[in-house]
């Protein structure tokens, strides 16, 4: 089980996030996804590794606990050996082997308890090492999902922005389609063409007064041959044109 929790830890800390969004067909999805999934591995992992750590440190505190045996029964067997010594230097050998025999027992629980110590030592030194890499692999599990989260809010941002900016492109596309200036020119030229109109009407207006007085004009012309020649048919001779002017006297 250490060693599964330990390979997912591993894996995990060192996914290439870029390369996965690259082929994600949806980046924010996989991002939110990741989150989740990071977050929950991070709990998974951060409970087996405090087991780990949990039976590492009553390993170690066993182990403690047999040096600390090793060293007592060590004193003991000494304490006895020295107390053998005495009796045997006073002639009392019985008591003396009493105490070669407890100082014997003494020293063969204290080799018990540098073996059970020795033997420990190995496996210590390697759930050292395991927990540590543990340890590093929930920090960089850390760090890597303080880096999906900041890549999914920035993701996050960059798609709000980029939905502003094509509202707005689609608001001045609609302005391009109806633009209002287009609407105004085509107001003006609508008024220049009833001006043009206006003016023509009034062109023609003019053209026929004229042509109404020239032919008043035209009529009196005629009225006036029509009269002479009525007074000539009836006076028989041309009518004289009296000139206004004043001659000069005769003698002159």
């Amino acid at each position: 089980m250490k060693q599964s929790i330990f390979g997912r830890v591993a894996q995990l800390a060192k996914a290439n996030i870029n390369d996965l969004l690259d082929r994600a067909e949806d980046p924010q999805k996989m991002l939110d996804q990741m989150v989740r999934d990071y977050s929950e591995n991070i709990s998974e992992a951060e409970s087996a590794v405090a087991q780990t750590i949990g039976n590492l440190r009553m390993l170690e505190e066993e182990h403690t606990r047999n040096v600390a045996d090793a060293n007592e029964w060590g004193r003991k067997a000494l304490a006895a050996s020295r107390k053998a010594d005495e009796f045997r230097a006073a002639g009392n050998t019985g008591d003396a082997q009493k105490f070669d025999n407890l100082a014997k027992v003494a020293l063969q629980r204290q080799m018990n308890a540098e073996k059970l110590a020795a033997d420990a030592a190995p496996g210590l030194a390697a759930q050292n090492e395991v927990v540590d890499k543990l340890k590093g692999g929930l920090d960089s599990m850390k760090g890597k999902l303080t880096e999906l989260t900041s890549k999914r809010n920035e993701l996050v941002a960059r798609s709000r922005t980029a939905a502003a900016q094509s509202q707005v492109h689609e608001a001045l596309k609609g302005l391009d389609v109806a633009d209002p200036t287009s609407a105004l020119g085509r107001f003006e030229e609508r008024i220049r063409r009833e001006e043009a109109t206006v003016r023509g009407q009034q062109e023609l207006a003019s053209n026929s007064l004229e042509a109404q007085f020239a032919s008043l004009e035209d009529l009196g012309e005629q009225t006036e041959v029509e009269a002479r020649l009525a007074a000539l048919k009836n006076a028989g001779a041309p009518k004289q044109i009296e000139s206004s002017i004043d001659w000069l006297p005769a003698d002159r």
